[in-house]
Formats: C-alpha cells, sequence, structure tokens
C-alpha cells in the first residue's frame, strides 16, 4: 500500500508539459477530414440510433481537437462529458445509442491529457473517462433485454483508452528523455570547456606571480627591468580577465582540472588523414590566426574535429570533408564542408548530440553555428567565434 500510495503521489506531482505546440497540420488535416466521414457514416449505416443527432455529436466535437495540447483536460471533459450526457438521455428513453464508429477520435483526448497534461489533470481525465463506461455497464444492469455492450467488448473498451493513455505516456516519457540527455550534453560542455579555461587562467596566474617575484628581486639594481616586468604582469591580468568572463556561466562539479595540453588552431593540420582514406579530410588555414584566446583557439580544435567525426560516421558515400579556417580582424570563421548524399545525414537520427555541444560551446564564447545540407549535396558546418572576449 504505502507504494501505491507513493506512486499515486508521483502522478500528480507531475507538472504540464511547459509550452505545449498550438496546433500542427495534422489537427487541421483530421478537423477538414472528420465531418465528411461522419457524415458519409450517418448516411450508408441504418442501424443507427438517432443517426442525424449522432453526426451532429460527432461533428460538434471534432474542432475541439485544435486545443486539445494547451487544454488537454478541458477537451476530454466536454468530450466525454458530452457522450455521458447522451447516453444518460438514451438511458432515460430506453435508447440504445452508441454513436458512430468514427468517434474513435475521441481516443485523442486521453492520449493528450497524458502527453501533456499535468499529473493531477491525467487522474481526474481518467476519473471523467470511466463515466460512459459505468453508465454502460448501468444501462446493462437495468435493462437485461437491451443489447447494451458484452462483458468482453467493455473490457475491450476500457483496454483500449487505457492503452491510448499509455502511449501519451510513453512519448511524453520519451520526450522528456531527450530533454534531459540534451542538457546533461550542455552541462558536460560547459565542464569541459571551464576545464580548459581553468587551465588558461592558472596559466597566466602563474605568469604573474613569477613576473611579480622577479621584479621585487631586481628592483633595487635594476628599476628598468621592474618596470617590465610590470608591464608583462599587467598584460598577463588583462588576459585573465577577459578568459574570467568568459568562464563565468560555464558550470563544473569541482573536480580535478584535467592538465594535458589543449589543442588549438595549429593542431587541426594533424586531423586529416592519408591520401587513400576515405572520406578525404583537407584542412585550408587563411588569414590572421596568430593571438587568438586560448578558449577560442582550443574550441576551434573541438569544433573541427568533432565535425569531421560526424561526416565520417554519417555522411553516406563521402568522398571528402574539407576543413576551412578563416582569421578576420573581429572573428575567426571555420567551416567544414563534406560531399556525402544528400540527405544522408540526419542530426536527429544520430546516437550522439555533438551538434548540441558543439552549439553549446559556441554560444558560451559569444560565437554562433549553424550545421544544415549543402544545396547540391553533402552538409556544411559553420561556425564564428569572436577574437575579443564573448559579450565584448
Amino acid at each position: 500500500m504505502a507504494v501505491l500510495g507513493d506512486a499515486v503521489r508521483s502522478l500528480l506531482a507531475v507538472p504540464p508539459v511547459p509550452d505545449p505546440p498550438r496546433r500542427v497540420w495534422r489537427d487541421w488535416a483530421l478537423v477538414g477530414v472528420l465531418p465528411p466521414v461522419a457524415v458519409l457514416e450517418g448516411l450508408l449505416r441504418d442501424d443507427l440510433v438517432w443517426p442525424l443527432f449522432s453526426v451532429v455529436v460527432a461533428v460538434a466535437l471534432v474542432p475541439l481537437l485544435l486545443w486539445r495540447r494547451t487544454h488537454p483536460l478541458a477537451t476530454l471533459v466536454v468530450a466525454f462529458g458530452t457522450v455521458t450526457a447522451v447516453s444518460m438521455v438514451a438511458l432515460l428513453v430506453g435508447a440504445d445509442w452508441e454513436g458512430l464508429d468514427m468517434s474513435v477520435f475521441l481516443l485523442l483526448f486521453p492520449y493528450s491529457v497524458f502527453r501533456w497534461g499535468s499529473g493531477r489533470h491525467a487522474a481526474m481525465g481518467l476519473a471523467v473517462i470511466s463515466l460512459p463506461i459505468l453508465l454502460s455497464r448501468f444501462e446493462q444492469q437495468i435493462y437485461p433485454e437491451a443489447a447494451g455492450l458484452p462483458a468482453g467488448d467493455l473490457i475491450g473498451g476500457v483496454l483500449v483508452v487505457l492503452v491510448a493513455a499509455a502511449v501519451g505516456a510513453s512519448a511524453r516519457y520519451q520526450d522528456t528523455s531527450h530533454l534531459r540527455r540534451m542538457d546533461q550534453v550542455k552541462v558536460l560542455e560547459r565542464e569541459q570547456l571551464a576545464r580548459e579555461l581553468h587551465d588558461t587562467v592558472a596559466h597566466h596566474v602563474s605568469a604573474i606571480a613569477v613576473r611579480a617575484q622577479a621584479g621585487r628581486v631586481v628592483a633595487s639594481a635594476d628599476p628598468s627591468a621592474a618596470i617590465d616586468a610590470l608591464a608583462v604582469i599587467e598584460e598577463e591580468a588583462r588576459r585573465t580577465l577577459a578568459e574570467m568572463r568568459t568562464m563565468v556561466g560555464a558550470l563544473r562539479h569541482g573536480d580535478e582540472a584535467d592538465l594535458a595540453p589543449q589543442r588549438g588552431v595549429a593542431d587541426i593540420e594533424h586531423l586529416t588523414n592519408d591520401a587513400g582514406d576515405r572520406p578525404r579530410i583537407a584542412v585550408a588555414l587563411s588569414g590572421d590566426l596568430d593571438g587568438l584566446r586560448p578558449s577560442v583557439d582550443t574550441a576551434l580544435y573541438r569544433l573541427a574535429q568533432e565535425s569531421i567525426t560526424n561526416a565520417s560516421r554519417h555522411a553516406r558515400h563521402a568522398t571528402r570533408v574539407l576543413v576551412s579556417v578563416s582569421g578576420e580582424p573581429d572573428c575567426v570563421r571555420l567551416t567544414v564542408d563534406d560531399d556525402g548524399d544528400p540527405g544522408s545525414f540526419d542530426p536527429r537520427s544520430a546516437s550522439g548530440y555533438g551538434l548540441i555541444g558543439m552549439t553549446e560551446r559556441a554560444k558560451l564564447l559569444g560565437g554562433t553555428l549553424e550545421a544544415g545540407p549543402n544545396v547540391n549535396r553533402g552538409w556544411t558546418v559553420h561556425a564564428v567565434l569572436p577574437r575579443g572576449s564573448a559579450g565584448s
């Protein structure tokens, strides 16, 4: 019982999905197709009780599909409340009303309340859905001579509703898991960037300490040397402050930094492969690439490395990958092109989240990253990183 109580409390504590999509093309397609289907069924079936009224009820409920994501509980209450009200009237007058077969679209409402609504909405939705089912069972007890719903059909109907709700809950779980994985990728990218920045700042601070000690030693004997040491300290402090501004917002869990030397733009040329390998990887460096911030220098290497990995794994029939790095007065541009089959790489089908991490890294450094198919064939990754500090 305690486990059941915990499960119920966990369900009731689930919040609604934030910012659900209002309407998509499928909603408008259903609203356009279902009313003619209802009319056609009303004309063709001769076993319907109140055929015209049944068509009117079904057609009137169809527009609720347009609000099933933003107001899942309200649309469910209106839809199944209407069905319950009509069933009660039929029960009072002794009519065996079942409605149209096309009313199966009502299953979208329990799906939606479990997909988009809160836990409390889902619980209340199940209570509302149970009313017409219980009413059907009550009808069999009052009117034994009425055909009603056989017990097997009644159980089958309950299972169908529960399956629709379960599919909605499963879709919600998968979407939530996907968002969590993306958040984890972003956090890991921030942590990696923080480690790299930590190493850079530690290097600058060490240089400041060494220069300060040297200045103290030579200050009395050679004042000009002390002035030179102060100039170096000033320059190192300026660079350190710039890197510290970039570090703001990057997260880390406090573990020790990786002290291995960080790779940079000069190491991108080492990403090329042998002439016989496929795809062939070529690197072209141009412009002013000296004096880059260490964080930008490292990021350019990481972005190029990840883009090459994606192209090698996912660009079907690619024969070449061209990496271009161009240094401009205020920024550095990185472009990675491949000549794979058109549409061969879909980032949504990739098992990793490399593009998400790449975009997050570029954003943290004050830059941008765009990835998409080329006009003719292949895939292009284009990143622009500022030479100065982020936000300057």
